[in-house]
């Protein structure tokens, strides 16, 4: 078994206004690094439309039917100042979020040992009735809802390394304690959320690292709180909401990793999943806005779940 590469051009075709980060060029930088020959033997397959019902699961079906609705036939319709959909917005939503669930489908039918879903617009900050941070459907937690709904999975968990509080995932998952949720991110930035001394349940495992902060800071937190509270857990599925912008070429943040620690906590995170539930990883891309860096780490986060 081997790992998936799960994407569409449409996910091309969402666009933010001129000068927005989050743009079109991220995905196609990423595409790129993935078309060498190290990367021959991946499994590429084409992201389906999540289904209404499967979005539901984690959004009001209120907000989905607005969001869907907000679409235009030209121009961009803003939810705030950050946060805008196109004409091509609907189709990259929903495959995006269709993206994770065949993601899972495909691990769990034992076609794959894991995938990477290299999909834009991100969305861990997507909150079940609002979008924000660049966020519109919060692709993580629909494919944890998914793999629990339709396959049975009791225990999910979803880590976060993105330089951001991913606040949507966690808002979701504060209340059930069968959904783990880590993240470690620069502190204090946005959204505000993920503060260092706040009262959390034991599956939720806040990191907060300084501005700054590099690769043994990032290590140190995996390695000596995160790692030992996801064991304690004992997932059934690990998610990776997987951000690279603490990337030190990154311009939203000032943290300082390089492509070699994203690679390590891959291995880790892989290594970890190994002896709980046979491997079983996806990865879901969030942020990263430095073209170059972006596409070397995520290039070294892949082959990181290639040899695992």
């Amino acid at each position: 078994m081997t790992t998936a590469l799960i994407t569409h051009p449409a996910c091309l075709r969402h666009e933010p206004p001129p000068g927005h980060p989050e743009r079109p060029a991220r995905l196609q930088s990423i595409l790129t690094a993935l078309n060498g020959d190290e990367f021959r033997s991946l499994v590429r397959k084409e992201a389906p439309e999540a289904s209404l019902d499967a979005i539901a699961r984690v959004h009001d079906r209120d907000y989905v039917d607005e969001v869907l609705s907000a679409i235009p036939s030209s121009g961009v319709v803003h939810f705030d100042a950050d946060t805008a959909v196109s004409p091509g917005s609907r189709e990259a939503i929903l495959r995006a979020a269709g993206a994770v669930v065949l993601a899972v489908d495909t691990v769990i039918r034992g076609e794959t040992k894991n995938g990477f879903c290299a999909v834009r617009p991100p969305g861990h900050h997507a909150l079940p009735a609002r979008a924000m941070g660049f966020c519109l459907f919060n692709n993580v937690a629909i494919g944890a809802e998914h793999a629990r709904a339709v396959h049975g999975v009791a225990r999910v968990a979803v880590v976060d390394f993105d330089v951001h509080h991913g606040n949507g995932t966690e808002a979701m998952f504060f209340s059930d304690p069968n959904l783990f949720y880590a993240s470690t991110h620069q502190w204090p930035l946005y959204p505000g959320t993920g503060r260092p001394g706040e009262a959390r349940p034991d599956h939720i495992v806040d990191l907060p690292l300084s501005p700054g902060a590099g690769g043994a800071e990032f290590r140190q937190a995996f390695s000596e709180t995160l790692l030992p509270a996801l064991n304690r857990f004992r997932p059934e599925f690990v998610f990776i909401s997987a951000g690279f912008d603490a990337h030190q070429d990154d311009p939203l943040a000032q943290m300082r990793l390089v492509e070699a620690d994203y690679a390590w906590a891959t291995e880790q995170l892989c290594g970890l999943a190994q002896r709980h539930c046979q491997g079983r990883v996806v990865s879901t891309l969030e942020g990263g806005y430095d073209l170059a860096a972006l596409a070397r780490s995520a290039k070294a986060h892949v082959q990181a779940l290639m040899a695992a």
